[in-house]
């Protein structure tokens, strides 16, 4: 699988069967042929994840299908299926499922033969200072209630929240994620260009037990070539 990194929290994974896309705000897509499936998902509304020129594809992309949270405003259409948070659904040999984002929208996990990806979204353990105990304790909660969901599965790719916003509060939900969920390579996302802390969760004591897993993100348009193992 070849993995880009298109911007913010856009990312596309692309295989000898098809290119994912997922939660497309700007950058360049990257080149392939017009005939390849390509499946477009959209976590939530927030134009930091949703651009809809993503609605023009199709005029090269014959073979589209746009995956969209419920919350996004957009025109039904046959290639269009929009999806509440805890549902699942199967198109062809896709199985899609969603989670319950702890902002707006869902987080997908998506599976196609032996693979599995999630891209979290906004779904993430947000601590704001200035914000309630009450308030923060209710959003730990709440994403440690919907990461337990995955807890039983094997990811084999994941694009999950690191957002420099939140202060010493950063690294807790990646770091919840990794010590909760076998997912083998992880793709840090949302850190508003600061591309330094990935470097900085990398060199912290607290990644010692799990950084092999996490991919350093430090451009756009970085391409990773995720090379399967022996045997699969």
């Amino acid at each position: 699988m070849k993995v880009t990194y298109l911007y913010h929290s856009g990312f596309t994974v692309e295989d000898e069967r098809a290119m994912y896309v997922f939660d497309y705000y700007k950058g360049k897509l990257p080149e392939t042929e017009a005939d390849k499936q390509m499946y477009v998902f959209v976590s939530h509304r927030h134009s930091d994840h949703f651009n809809p020129v993503i609605f023009e594809w199709e005029k090269e992309h014959p073979k589209i299908q746009y995956i969209l949270s419920d919350d996004v405003e957009a025109d039904p259409a046959p290639n269009r299926i929009f999806l509440p948070p805890d549902k699942k659904i199967k198109i062809g040999t896709l199985k899609i499922e969603t989670l319950r984002s702890t902002d707006e929208g869902v987080a997908f996990l998506v599976a196609f033969r032996d693979k599995r990806i999630y891209h979290a979204g906004d779904l993430n353990w947000w601590h704001w200072e200035g914000e309630s105990i009450d308030y923060n304790r209710s959003m730990r909660k709440n994403y440690q209630k919907e990461i337990k969901k995955l807890a039983r599965k094997k990811i084999d790719l994941a694009f999950v929240v690191l957002d420099p916003r939140q202060g010493g509060a950063a690294f807790s939900g990646i770091d919840y994620f990794m010590r909760n969920v076998r997912a083998e390579h992880v793709f840090p996302m949302h850190m508003w260009k600061d591309y330094g802390l990935t470097d900085r969760l990398l060199t912290s004591e607290i990644s010692s037990g799990y950084r092999n897993r996490i991919h350093r993100v430090w451009e756009e348009g970085q391409t990773v070539e995720i090379k399967e193992r022996k045997g699969e």
